[in-house]
């Protein structure tokens, strides 16, 4: 008899599940490539104040509002994951959070040997992506589907293992929840975004409307969004 597989791990806080598997109690040198907003980044420093974090972000106005709040052990700088401007073996631990299948396609490839190159040897990357699946994906595919970007992050990590720089070290599965307190909320959230800037017509915002209202309550709506999570070593030649 198969014994059937046990449901992903509810994930309220990624940062429980990093804290598991890294050392970060160590005091490790970060760089977070596409540091968004720097939720996680700023909530790593308070937990681990030994650490110290270097964000990179694309998104110019998100930059500028990062260097408005500055806080301790965190640095931010204005680049992407295919151009990092620091030295080699500069950091224990590289993490792209949601933020791989951002890379251009073109240039995933050239990201991750980028990453490679400012890990010291034997340092971590750490790649948390969202699956194209769920209830949450079916209403963004509306306005912004992202299946074919999300498997080429995926191809690009398994071309960078077999080519021999990484050593794969696991692989998790989890659901992260989500929660929406309305579809303005929604909105500003997901569709009216300075890195995206989606321009959805009327048509197409009446569909992602429609396809959002059954999921609301009487506390807003609620989504679990389903990750992958790949934790890859530097292996060096």
């Amino acid at each position: 008899m198969t014994t059937p597989l046990a449901p992903p791990r509810l994930v309220d806080d990624e940062l429980d599940l990093f804290a598991e598997l890294l050392p970060l109690g160590r005091g490790l040198d970060v760089v977070e490539l596409g540091c968004g907003n720097a939720r996680l980044a700023r909530a790593l420093l308070r937990r681990f104040p030994g650490c110290r974090v270097t964000g990179l972000e694309v998104d110019t106005r998100q930059h500028a509002k990062n260097l408005a709040d500055p806080q301790p052990g965190l640095e931010f700088v204005a680049a992407g994951a295919q151009a990092i401007p620091r030295p080699d073996a500069s950091f224990d631990l590289a993490l792209m959070l949601k933020s791989l299948h951002h890379v251009p396609v073109e240039a995933m490839d050239a990201a991750l040997a980028e990453v490679r190159r400012v890990l010291r040897p034997q340092g971590w990357l750490l790649v948390s992506e969202p699956v194209y699946a769920g209830a949450l994906n079916e209403i963004v595919r509306l306005f912004n589907d992202e299946g074919a970007v999300r498997a080429a992050a995926q191809a690009a990590l398994d071309r960078a293992l077999a080519g021999g720089g990484w050593n794969a070290v696991l692989e998790r599965r989890f659901d992260a929840p989500v929660h929406y307190r309305d579809f303005a909320d929604f909105e500003r959230r997901m569709i009216d975004v300075t890195f995206a800037e989606h321009h959805l017509d009327d048509a197409t915002r009446a569909a992602v409307r429609a396809r959002f209202q059954p999921h609301r309550g009487a506390d807003g709506a609620a989504f679990t969004r389903p990750m992958h999570l790949r934790l890859l070593c530097r292996r060096d030649r």
